[in-house]
């Protein structure tokens, strides 16, 4: 469970401070639109900034989605089992589908980043950014996503072997409202 805990401290991290992306994201968006629109100014930089703070935000949080069970699921049908066929059925997936996946991914996806990086690569478009640190994302993303399976089966097996409760894989919300307190509540808003 150590191992479980840290690896869900180091994705609760990334995703805070992955947050900043998407503030960054919008002040760069509504610039890039203010000045094309208003002096019809823009650039190729501009649009691949945006892409790769959107790159960014998607495959580093990921992992912290899986953490809060957040990823898109099939609870219509799960939620007819009890909690404990639910958990195996989480394992089952992680163990048979996710894992695989996501070490395939990191697999081929390394030498891919690796070769970018190696080589400098920049965009084909005139005015356009460097592409390396956009495609290590790929590699440094799944390998986050393989890290937090990881200690979500760890937390699972803890669970059906009756070392901890549920609370430490549950959903945090249920409905929008849920979610809302949630959010203020780890944010310290009141």
């Amino acid at each position: 469970m150590k191992l479980a805990r840290a690896i869900d401290r180091l994705n609760e991290a990334i995703a805070h401070a992955v947050g900043w992306a998407l503030l960054a994201a919008v002040v760069i968006c509504s610039g890039n639109a203010l000045m094309r629109y208003s002096f019809s100014l823009s650039s190729n930089a501009w649009l691949e900034i945006q892409w790769y703070l959107f790159a960014t935000m998607f495959m580093l949080a990921a992992a912290y989605t899986l953490k809060r069970d957040e990823h898109v699921r099939i609870d219509v049908i799960t939620s007819r089992f009890s909690r404990r066929t639910q958990v195996w059925i989480d394992l089952l997936g992680f163990i048979l589908f996710l894992l695989p996946i996501a070490l395939l991914i990191l697999y081929y996806g390394t030498p891919y980043a690796l070769l970018s990086l190696q080589s400098g690569e920049m965009s084909p478009n005139a005015g356009g950014l460097i592409v390396w640190p956009a495609k290590l994302l790929v590699p440094l993303g799944f390998l986050l996503l393989v890290l937090q399976t990881l200690a979500e089966i760890i937390k699972r097996i803890a669970f059906l072997a009756g070392r901890i409760d549920d609370s430490s894989f549950t959903r945090a919300a249920h409905n929008p409202q849920e979610e809302i307190a949630a959010i203020k509540a780890a944010n310290h808003i009141d």
